[in-house]
């Protein structure tokens, strides 16, 4: 379960990205984040991967208080915690099943466990073909594909995306949803999107911001602003 009770963050030059932010994230619901640029829908992410903290309130993630700043369990969150990029963030200089290999390289996953954790994920988006392949020679559909297993490998619990459909064409989009939509039930999925249409058209829970605030939390809605 993921819980944020009254979170609002205040970043250094006064800019309000969330404001008293409150709400509950059960285990292997499907989510989207929706709202204008500048939102706040980011920033969430963030806070629930911890790369930021709150400036007020607590966010409780699986019985954890990773808001606290005497939290010291960060390996154990990022072995439950997996993120999808917009911008794909995949190292040119390693090929495919390096680049997945390095979510659980990063929270020392034995060596043992690695080449069967990667080629499941690998077999999940569809690119088992493609381990020994590197990123120059790969369409941005199947770069987001990568992504993406990086993301699930090691069976983390908790998918974030921030924008993953953001830099494809419809039919590449498309190719990236039907992935996630096999995950509905088996992970905790949590999407920041502004594709209306992919919103609309999986009818999930939809979370919607505007200038930081939450004014709008719909169980089986749509994009509306």
């Amino acid at each position: 379960m993921i819980k944020f009770e009254n979170v609002s963050k205040k970043f250094p030059l006064g800019n309000l990205a969330l404001k008293d932010i409150s709400f509950e994230i059960n285990e292997g619901e499907f989510i989207f984040i929706v709202g204008p640029s500048g939102a706040g829908k980011t920033t969430i992410l963030k806070l629930i991967l911890r790369d930021l903290l709150p400036s007020t309130g607590s966010i409780i993630i699986n019985e954890m208080d990773i808001a606290d700043k005497k939290f010291d369990s960060v390996e154990a969150l990022r072995r439950i915690v997996g993120i999808v990029f917009q911008d794909f963030k995949i190292l040119p200089d390693k090929n495919v099943f390096e680049n997945v290999a390095l979510s659980l390289m990063v929270v020392n996953t034995p060596k043992t466990q690695i080449k069967n954790q990667v080629r499941q994920a690998l077999s999940l988006v569809n690119l088992t073909n493609k381990e020994r392949v590197f990123p120059i020679q790969l369409s941005a559909g199947e770069l987001q594909r990568v992504a993406l297993a990086r993301a699930i490998c090691g069976d983390r619990q908790i998918i974030l995306a921030d924008e993953p459909t953001g830099n494809l064409d419809p039919k590449t989009t498309w190719e990236i949803i039907k992935i996630f939509k096999k995950l509905i039930g088996k992970k905790t999925i949590i999407i920041a999107t502004h594709n209306t249409d992919v919103v609309n058209s999986l009818n999930k829970r939809v979370l919607t911001l505007k200038d930081g605030c939450l004014i709008k939390d719909l169980r089986r809605g749509g994009y509306e602003l």
